[in-house]
Order: structure tokens, then sequence, then C-alpha cells
């Protein structure tokens, strides 16, 4: 599939002729052909995203790219654009049904933009409709709650590695950190861990059209096994909120905004954690940190979403007319993705190098009607993981050189293959305190208290 603003091509009727790039645009080492949208997968893109970012620039705000083999998209690449699109639900809809006709339907792709009647593809009153569920259902979760599992989790991970002094803080803690934590709050089994890791890293990588589509199936597959479990017995869970919520989802509807939650909080909050542990357990401004240092774990987080946010190119929207956006002229249904990493390093690459900044202006959450809505849940958890890993392990280093470090392919997230580490190996039986009878659940010093209420309010726009 050709993107019709792609260097050379023919603008719509009455574009003006510059607001296509021009052949002669800069090249890229990874993409040797100025004609061809660059290509944001494979290891290329994976080692060195922001090369790409640069490169993308020289289009101006938006620019052409190939996010799966014969797929092309516009990405939105400026901050102030990004904003723009974001928050303007008028022109721009997030419905993708009419672009699903344009693509193979067996393309890899598939699973993280194919339409599905949830939060993350509907407009007005359909979208405020939907969440609205996932909002006041996680209004009931209590931020001491959430914190003392996060505790529970990570002390349960720390116990089976802690003897062996090296661990993989990908497969072995970020990963399954919040596999534990949305599984205990959807109320499914642990047991579906596995299957729950697969399904959700073969949907965000998608080597190939099969992979993408049986990890599809697969989650899918889990999640209405939950529902059919909960319709049989409700819990206190977020599932069975969903399940009683006033506005009355369907069974489609309901598996749907289950199948997106999960998703969006188990593989995007690991490669948080996991992202965050490498920049701290790298950079020399951390090292002090597990001593009592002026860095902390919510320094690496922020720094994380500026820099390396663990979801770095998403938000597909779709012109609902031709329009002339930034300088370049969009057809309606055309493809537009917001590469929140590339706008966040426009002026710079992290929140420390932005006096006054504050930290809280970065697009790793989006922006608009569509921002993430549980963004206060997810900072708690990764936060809170982080602090007790380096609390329980103070001296715990990288095992290899940070640029050794391996990145998983993928146009979507930035997450790590694997994250060695080495550290004094700790026992049960060792004197103090340690994960295997230490049960304290105590607010963190850095971590603030959220007042969450436990009562339903009445259905409003989020």
């Amino acid at each position: 599939m050709t993107s019709p603003h792609q260097p050379g091509a023919t603008p719509p009727p009455g574009c003006p002729a510059h607001a296509v790039p021009p052949p002669e645009a800069p090249q890229t080492p990874a993409q040797p052909d100025p004609h061809a949208p660059l290509k944001l997968y494979g290891p290329d893109f994976a080692a060195d995203p922001h090369r790409f970012y640069r490169h993308l620039r020289q289009y101006g705000a938006l620019a052409p790219v190939e996010i799966a083999p014969d797929v092309t998209a516009m990405l939105v690449t400026d901050y102030r654009a990004a904003l723009d699109l974001l928050h303007d639900d008028s022109t721009w809809s997030k419905d993708s049904r009419a672009w699903m006709q344009t693509v193979p339907a067996d393309s890899p792709i598939m699973p993280m933009i194919g339409w599905r009647p949830n939060v993350f593809f509907s407009d007005g009153a359909a979208h405020a409709r939907y969440r609205e569920v996932i909002t006041d259902s996680f209004r009931l979760v209590e931020p001491h709650e959430l914190r003392a599992r996060t505790h529970q989790a990570a002390d349960t991970l720390i116990q089976r590695f802690g003897k062996d002094g090296r661990v993989d803080l990908i497969a072995d803690y970020a990963r399954l950190i919040p596999l534990l934590m949305f599984n205990g709050l959807f109320g499914m089994p642990d047991s579906y861990s596995e299957r729950l890791i697969a399904a959700i890293a073969g949907m965000l990588e998608g080597n190939s059209p099969e992979e993408a589509a049986a990890a599809n199936e697969e989650f899918t597959t889990c999640i209405m096994e939950l529902v059919g479990a909960k319709k049989a017995a409700r819990g206190p869970d977020l599932t069975s909120w969903f399940m009683d919520h006033p506005n009355e989802l369907s069974d489609e509807e309901l598996v749907h905004q289950i199948i997106l939650t999960m998703g969006a909080g188990n593989e995007p909050l690991a490669n948080l954690i996991g992202n965050a542990l490498a920049r701290m357990l790298s950079d020399d401004r951390y090292y002090n940190t597990l001593s009592g240092g002026a860095l902390t774990a919510h320094d690496a987080i922020n720094e994380v979403l500026w820099h390396d946010p663990p979801l770095t190119n998403y938000s597909a929207h779709f012109p609902l007319r031709d329009v002339f956006f930034h300088g370049t002229w969009l057809r309606a249904g055309q493809l537009v993705m917001v590469s929140y990493a590339a706008a966040n390093s426009q002026f710079g690459t992290t929140t420390l190098d932005r006096p006054g900044s504050g930290g809280g202006s970065h697009l790793a959450w989006a922006a608009g009607p569509h921002a993430c809505p549980v963004k206060r849940h997810a900072l708690l958890i990764a936060t809170t993981a982080i602090e007790r890993l380096t609390a329980w392990l103070s001296d715990i280093e990288l095992a290899v050189d940070h640029s050794e470090l391996v990145w998983r392919n993928g146009a979507f997230h930035r997450a790590l293959a694997a994250l060695p580490a080495r550290f004094t190996p700790i026992t049960p039986d060792q004197a103090g305190a340690t994960p295997w009878h230490n049960r304290d659940s105590s607010p963190s010093s850095s971590t603030r208290s959220e007042q969450i209420s436990t009562e339903r309010r009445p259905a409003s726009a989020s």
C-alpha cells in the first residue's frame, strides 16, 4: 500500500506542491531509498529510534512511515501538532473500520489497530460510555490497597531469585509485576500469566501475520474464560465491576474493554518498569540513590516517560475529511499516528534537562479525550515496584554494559529483551528484615497517596 503523501506523490486536488516532501530529502543509512516511507520496525529502529526520528523531522511536523510490511502511515513528530491532533475530536476519528479495508486482513499490526467496540476505537457518546466504565471501576481500587498488592507481588518475585545473586529484571520482575497485579485486580487466576505474557508480546511485536493472529486469538480466549467464570460468581474485582456498571455493557463490549485494559496495563507497564530500572542502574546520577542519593525512582520514571516511553508510537487517528494539517495534506480516512517519543524529544531528551518543566507535560499518556484513564494507578505500581526492589537489593547493578542491552523489535513500543543484573544474595534466614517475612505495606515516602472514592458516581464524560 502506497501513502499518497510520501515524497514524490501527487497531492490531492488543490494541494500545494510544497506540502509533499521533495524527492531529495536527506537519506538515513537504515533507509537508503528517499522515496520510500521509513520503516519503523526491525533491529535498526529498535536499536536507535531517535536517529530515525531526527531524520523524520526533516519532512516537517508529519512524515511518511511504514509500520509493517506494505502498511504505511503518517507519523506526527512535532509536539504542537501532536497536541492539536489529540485534542481535536471534530476533525479526527478513532474508528479504523474504513481504513481496515485498505490493508491486508492478515497484517501483523491488525491486533493493534483493527477496530473493536472499545474505548480506544470509539468516538463521542460511545467513547464516553466505555470510558466511564473503566474510570468508575478503577476508582474502587484504593491507593493503599494497590500499594500493598504491589509490595506483595514484588516480595513474592524477589523471594524467587533473591538467593541467586543474579536476575533478568525483565523476564523475572518487570514483566511479572503487572501480570500479578492485573490478574488480581481483574480476578484472573495466576495460572494464566504465561499465556498472557506470550499473547500480549505477540500482538505488540507482530513478527508475522500468523503469530499476530494467534496471539490475538489466545488473548481473547483468556478474557472470555475470565468473563465466563465471573458470570457464574462475582467478586470484588474489576471484571465484576465492569459487568455491574450502570452503563450496562453487552457481552461483546465487556470482553473488549477488558482486553484493552489488560493489554494496556500489562506490556506498557512492564516496559516502564524495565526502562526505568535500566536508566537507574546505568546512570551515575542514580548510583547513590540506592543509599539515599538525590534522584529517585520517580525521577527515573519521569525521564523514561520523556525519552523512552513504553509506547513510543500509537494514538491511531483518521481524518474525517481531507485536511491541511501542519503543512501536509491528508486524505479522509488516512492512518495518522502520534510519535510520543519523537514529540517529547523535539526540544531535548529528558525532563531533567528542562528546568521548570515539572515533568508534567510529556505525551507518554497521550492527551485530550483519549488520554490514559488510569495513569495514577500505573505510576503508583511502577514507582512502588522499583522502590521495593532497590530497598531489598540495595547494591543491585547491571551485569552488562548499558550499550550491550538489546531492544525488542516493533513499531509501537520501546521494550528491552532482557536486563541482566547482579547483587549480593539474600536469604530468608539472614539477620534483619527480608522479603520472606516482611509484609510492611505502609506508603512509601516518595509516592503520594491518592484519594479515590469508592462511591459510584453518576455517568459523566471523563
